[in-house]
């Protein structure tokens, strides 16, 4: 079965060259030239591999990914990044992107990423789809959720911000990269809605054990540790 490759790149030239080569490499290779037609295609047909740019028409390649994460999808993105775009790959990284290319990029240099990040991707998948932290455990495949062997009925935004807090564990996130993260970006509702959030998940999670599961850095955001015992 072939390796299907989406590329979502606006340039034509660019798009053309990549199809060419990735098709001559043996890939079966989907090109879209803007960021909405492209994240549709990457949610709905079976993807292998993203390559996706940085800068696009009507949704950003960094939204693009953002949104591809929020739905669980580990599908692996490389994203091609313009030469002095630091700030796109610090963010992409955070985002969840696999690896970056420049602009302009050697092909041979490209196709080399593209092999590393399959093989990477193959030999972790079943890892990645089984989240642990402490006696916690999210399986991401079914979104079920149990602490020491007791499951816990979350809503879904309650699983999704549990699944960043802990993809994220060890490390202090910020109240606005939650509400971007979990929330999204044009989120209009209510101010106190993360404070809402953890309430809930404290009461669900904490209830009946003797050590708190989410720990609260004022004046910064929220952190789950590795150990809290």
């Amino acid at each position: 079965m072939e390796t299907h490759i989406l590329v979502v790149e606006d340039e034509t030239k660019i798009a053309r060259v990549l199809k060419m080569e990735l098709e001559y490499e043996g890939y079966q290779v989907t090109v879209e030239h803007d960021g909405k037609t492209g994240l549709e295609t990457a949610l709905q047909t079976d993807i292998d591999l993203i390559l996706l740019d940085v800068m696009l028409p009507g949704l950003s390649g960094i939204e693009v990914l953002r949104r591809l994460r929020k739905e669980n999808r580990n599908t692996p993105v490389i994203l091609l990044t313009a030469r002095n775009t630091t700030m796109d790959k610090v963010s992409g990284l955070d985002h969840g992107a696999n690896d970056y290319v420049t602009k302009p990029f050697e092909i041979e240099e490209l196709l080399a990423r593209i092999r590393a990040c399959l093989r990477d991707h193959s030999q972790s998948e079943e890892e990645k789809s089984v989240l642990k932290v402490n006696d916690l455990v999210i399986d991401i495949d079914t979104r079920e959720v149990s602490r020491h062997g007791k499951t816990i009925s979350l809503t879904p935004k309650e699983y999704d911000f549990l699944v960043y807090l802990v993809t994220n564990k060890n490390k202090v996130v910020s109240r606005d990269n939650i509400l971007l993260n979990v929330w999204g970006f044009d989120y209009e509702g209510e101010t106190n809605i993360i404070d809402v959030t953890v309430t809930h998940l404290r009461k669900k999670i904490d209830q009946g054990f003797s050590f708190p599961f989410i720990t609260t850095v004022r004046g910064v955001g929220y952190t789950i540790k590795e150990e809290n015992r």
